[in-house]
């Protein structure tokens, strides 16, 4: 087993569980808009399929050297749904920043999530970027993608388990209110994470038609 496994699965079992205690305290918001709510049910839908998918990436690095293919498959699995994160909490920041009555009387996350999400969003970025870099040319560009996928990733694992201590329980109660409605919004936006996760699966096929000459450094299995 790899080290960066073992403590990755601990910081988001730590993070699950901090985050349903309620570690880090939440704001008391006001009842939101229609359009503020149907964002965060569908930010809070696609947050649980990805800490599903983050923990499945856990296991893979447990035992990279026997479960890269796996690795580059929920890697891939994942871009869709992260895509779709991404957009939702976006749009939230953008509206909220522009000051949309409707977000701005909901107000912004507590200031520790606030101040770490630029990191969580740079870290997402280059987590994929330099990993798909590495599956598709291996150190053809140099060593130094490796070193920066490594850095990317544990900056990435800090901010996310950060943002599943803040979020996990608002998002968990923001996912079962949404479970319980039946409207055609409602499928729209279930249709859009079902989407997402469908365009992650067709690249995770499809990568199965490439050969990746990414090597393993020494050591690393």
């Amino acid at each position: 087993m790899t080290g960066w496994g073992i403590v990755f699965s601990f910081l988001l079992l730590v993070g699950v569980v901090g985050g349903a205690a309620g570690v880090v305290p939440r704001r008391h918001l006001p009842e939101a808009a229609p359009g503020v709510i149907a964002n965060e049910r569908i930010s809070a839908l696609t947050g649980g399929l990805l800490l599903i998918l983050s923990a499945a990436i856990g296991v893979t690095i447990l035992r990279i050297g026997d479960l890269l293919p796996e690795h580059y498959l929920v890697g891939f699995l994942m871009v869709g749904p992260m895509a779709l994160k991404l957009t939702s909490t976006g749009y939230r920041f953008a509206r909220y920043y522009t000051h949309n009555p409707a977000y701005r009387t909901a107000g912004p996350p507590v200031a520790v999530l606030r101040w770490s999400a630029p990191f969580l969003v740079a870290a997402t970025v280059a987590l994929f970027a330099t990993g798909i870099e590495l599956w598709l040319f291996s150190y053809r560009f140099g060593t130094w993608w490796f070193q920066a996928h490594v850095v990317s990733f544990l900056v990435w694992t800090a901010a996310l388990v950060i943002h599943v201590l803040g979020h996990a329980r608002r998002s968990a109660e923001a996912a079962m209110d949404e479970i319980g409605v039946w409207s055609a919004r409602a499928f729209t936006r279930r249709g859009l994470v079902v989407g997402s996760l469908v365009l992650g699966a067709v690249l995770a096929v499809v990568s199965l038609l490439y050969a990746s000459p990414f090597p393993l450094p020494s050591g690393m299995g």
